[in-house]
C-alpha cells in the first residue's frame, strides 16, 4: 500500500450551522459550515418553511413573470384584426 496518499483526518473537526449550533465530529476538515443541522431541520423541528440560500426561489418567481408578461404581449399582437369579412357567407350577408 502506498504510504501518506489519505488527508489529514481530524477527529474533534467542528461542525458549525447557521442557527447557532455547533458539535463536534471526525472529520478531513478541521472546521465545517452547514446551513441546516438536527435543531433547525423542518423534518425534525415539524416547522414548515423554505430554506432559501441562495435566492432560488425568488429567481424561480421572477423567471415565471417574466414568462406572463411575454405570453400576455404575445396574445396582444396575435389578436384578430377585423378588417372584413372572412368567410363568403359574411361577403353576402353585408351585401343586404
Amino acid at each position: 500500500m502506498k504510504q501518506a496518499i489519505h488527508p489529514q483526518f481530524y477527529p474533534n473537526a467542528t461542525v458549525i450551522c447557521q442557527c447557532g449550533n455547533t458539535f463536534t465530529t471526525g472529520s478531513t476538515q478541521e472546521v465545517i459550515r452547514v446551513e441546516l443541522c438536527s435543531k433547525c431541520h423542518p423534518f425534525y423541528t415539524g416547522e414548515q418553511r423554505f430554506v432559501d440560500s441562495k435566492s432560488k426561489i425568488q429567481r424561480f418567481q421572477q423567471k415565471q413573470q417574466a414568462a406572463a408578461q411575454y405570453v400576455a404581449k404575445k396574445k396582444e399582437k396575435q389578436a384578430p384584426k377585423n378588417e372584413g369579412p372572412k368567410t363568403l357567407r359574411e361577403m353576402l350577408e353585408a351585401l343586404k
